[in-house]
């Protein structure tokens, strides 16, 4: 698990037909440019082994969920069956995703029979109904939520919509735990006052944005209608954050950059581009921004750092899309994100498992662009 695995990752610019984007770009110097056009089943390889070798390793885990009773003592292989690897559930489940997405993209790959045997052990009928019962349990409302949940979402998307007969299986038995995860985000987004704006899990805009991909995808009017919603009125009349007082300590999401990356989604290019100026005055033509550093791999919190540098690139692209080639902002974004992917996909080694459980899949997440 431990072994280091050198990753070098080819990198896929946003507006692949931008030539004046390439060109400022490059303009930046030899050490800006991308790697390359295209994700690779041996790029894809690198990542798999690492979801492969975690999504069943029970130890060391992080448990969260509020005991009742002597009864709720077990081991996480009992109380969470399909999800108890990976250092804790939501890693665990995202971990599921990354290995659905890459089988999905490379059925035929090397790893791919691995993957297979992987997703069936874990997303069994009998494992997932335990899931629910968990899920379900007293005192659990705010469970996972909203991180956790977002990633399932995701999870249940990737195979929903893929037509492999494994996948219709699994979609099937993940279905009763998706439904559930759906409709306690449906009751708690009301009742949220205000956005909650962190650099953590309980971040909402990040979430929201998973949220939102997901509804679109299956066709789930009513929940993205809620999303929309939600996200103009938590964010619509936000003005003037500044991107200098990011980020904190162990952030590994920025919550400048995800509030944007989800109003992209919410508002049509132009109100998209007009809002962004209000919202990022600094993100202009001359917009720049230097990834973060961590300076102990093996601490789990200061790590966080090199999923934030993966997070700001997917999130900066995301944005660049939004503005479109045109915007003069545009090209300034792009390198920004270029910075920070290859920051980001250098420190998706391995060496360390305070990383390297969860580091692949938002490696896998921006790379494969699964945000847009």
């Amino acid at each position: 698990m431990r072994c280091l695995l050198a990753v070098s990752v080819s990198i896929v610019l946003l507006v692949s037909s931008c030539t004046t984007t390439r060109e400022a770009i490059a303009e930046r110097g030899p050490g800006q440019d991308p790697v390359g056009p295209v994700f690779t089943e041996q790029h894809a390889d690198r990542f798999a082994q690492l979801a492969l070798a975690c999504v069943h390793q029970e130890y060391p885990n992080k448990i969260s969920h509020v005991l009742q009773s002597d009864r709720d003592v077990l081991p996480p292989r009992t109380l969470t069956p399909a999800f108890y690897g990976c250092f804790d559930w939501h890693s665990a489940v995202h971990g599921h995703w990354l290995l659905a997405r890459l089988l999905r993209r490379f059925p035929a790959a090397p790893f791919a029979s691995s993957i297979r045997v992987a997703l069936t052990k874990s997303l069994s009928r009998e494992n997932l109904t335990a899931e629910v019962a968990h899920f379900n349990g007293l005192g659990r409302a705010s469970w996972e939520r909203p991180y956790g949940l977002a990633w399932l979402l995701q999870l249940d998307a990737e195979l929903r919509l893929w037509s492999d007969p494994d996948a219709q299986q699994w979609s099937t038995s993940l279905s009763p735990l998706t439904i559930a995860a759906r409709n306690r985000l449906v009751a708690w987004l009301p009742k949220l006052s205000h956005p909650i704006r962190t650099g953590e899990h309980s971040q909402t805009a990040f979430a929201m944005g998973l949220m939102l991909d997901w509804a679109r995808l299956v066709g789930d009017v009513a929940f993205e209608e809620l999303l929309v919603e939600r996200s103009k009125s938590f964010y619509l009349a936000d003005r003037n954050w500044n991107l200098a007082f990011e980020p904190s300590g162990q952030d590994f999401l920025s919550p400048g950059l995800a509030e944007a990356d989800l109003m992209r989604r919410v508002l049509v290019p132009a109100e998209f581009g007009d809002w962004l100026g209000g919202f990022l005055p600094g993100m202009t033509d001359r917009f720049a921004m230097a990834p973060a550093v961590v300076t102990d791999k093996s601490d789990g919190k200061l790590a966080h750092l090199d999923g934030l540098n993966l997070a700001r690139a997917w999130m900066l692209e995301g944005i660049a899309h939004g503005l479109g080639e045109h915007d003069a902002r545009t090209s300034a974004v792009l390198a920004a994100a270029v910075a920070h992917r290859r920051a980001g996909l250098a420190a998706v080694t391995g060496e360390h498992y305070e990383g390297g459980h969860w580091l692949g899949s938002f490696a896998v997440y921006l790379v494969t662009q699964r945000g847009y």
